[in-house]
């Protein structure tokens, strides 16, 4: 089935046509500004662009950076808070004439990566971090998704995970990589402990950086970079709407 897939980023918001039964990309991807701030009437009037552009007439999946329930934001911890309470299928679908479903984009980053990409075949407790502005977290158990987990944003030592492990406090606080991946190493060790997963995907920018820090990575756990890269969440996100 073709989906037109978006992955809509604190800074960016990318899109294609997708395949979804091999996640491959049909045609260029295109990359559009993140409005600021990032309201809906404004995100919608960029994510109607990015459909106009490719003369999309199917269904769209959009990987949205907040907690979907039934469509509609429960939450805006790297959006406008004016999208809490949006219904955002209906908001989208209405502004762009398309079928639109949106799901949390570590969610679609994760499906795509457990069926296309590094989890595939995998069994078990997967858990996949998407690490850059912020942590997204995504889990799954013998291949379902359990959705909107959020687990960057759970307390630890003083602040949440992604304050403290993020690849946006790195740049922020000029760590090298040992800091920084000691860091990350006791975000997935508190990880560990909780949840006793079977693998660990890292994705997200720093997915593709990992020869810098996977040797401060130090967990009874495998971890693994994604393989599909900044195209995860624009494929996950495509593989959402064609189930609806």
């Amino acid at each position: 089935m073709e989906v037109l897939g978006i992955d809509f980023g604190g800074t960016g918001i990318k899109g294609a046509p997708i395949d979804t039964t091999t996640a491959e990309i049909l045609q260029e991807r295109i990359r559009l500004e993140t409005p600021q701030p990032s309201t809906p009437e404004a995100v919608a009037d960029t994510i109607k662009q990015m459909i106009d552009h490719f003369q999309w007439k199917g269904k769209v999946g959009v990987g949205f950076p907040a907690v979907v329930q039934n469509g509609v934001v429960k939450t805006a911890a790297n959006i406008d808070k004016s999208w809490i309470g949006v219904h955002v299928d209906q908001l989208l679908s209405l502004k762009t004439g398309c079928e639109v479903h949106a799901v949390n984009d570590a969610d679609a980053a994760g499906m795509a990566e457990l069926y296309h990409g590094a989890g595939k075949g995998n069994g078990g407790i997967v858990m996949l971090l998407t690490i850059g502005t912020g942590i997204g977290t995504t889990f799954f158990v013998n291949g379902e998704l359990f959705p909107n987990t959020e687990l960057g944003h759970i307390q630890f030592n003083k602040e949440t995970v992604e304050k403290y492990a993020s690849d946006a406090m790195r740049k922020k606080l000029d760590l090298n990589w040992k800091k920084w991946g000691g860091r990350l190493n006791e975000a997935l060790t508190y990880y560990e402990q909780l949840f006793y997963p079977d693998l660990f995907i890292i994705g997200g920018g720093a997915s593709k950086r990992m020869d810098k820090f996977q040797e401060y990575l130090i967990l009874k756990t495998p971890v693994i970079p994604a393989q599909l890269q900044n195209n995860a969440g624009l494929i996950g996100a495509a593989m959402f709407a064609s189930k609806k």
